[in-house]
């Protein structure tokens, strides 16, 4: 019996240790979050013209590009090889004779 009560609390701990990680992780997360919506008000703040501070220039002037990048429908980063080996493949393909 006692090799089965070890292995039980063998199992708790790691049970109580995947919770903690779990917690920890969600923890993280919402972090992450809060940050994003202070930095989604903080933008939103500049633009209005309530808050003007010079440490912020470059991170609202960045943002104002990546959105005006969007807005013209021109690709992400991510999507640029993508799309660049799209378009070439177009471009040299023959057409049917």
């Amino acid at each position: 019996m006692k090799l089965m009560d070890k292995a039980k609390a063998a199992a708790e701990t790691a049970v109580t240790k995947t919770k903690e990680g779990v917690e920890e992780v969600q923890t993280k997360r919402d972090l992450s979050s809060a940050y994003g919506e202070l930095g989604t008000k903080t933008f939103e703040l500049v633009e209005a013209g309530r808050l003007d501070q010079p440490e912020l220039a470059e991170l609202v002037e960045k943002i104002r590009g990546l959105k005006a990048k969007l807005a013209d429908g021109a690709p992400t980063d991510a999507a640029a090889p993508e799309t660049a080996q799209a378009e070439e493949s177009e471009t040299t393909e023959e057409a049917p004779v």
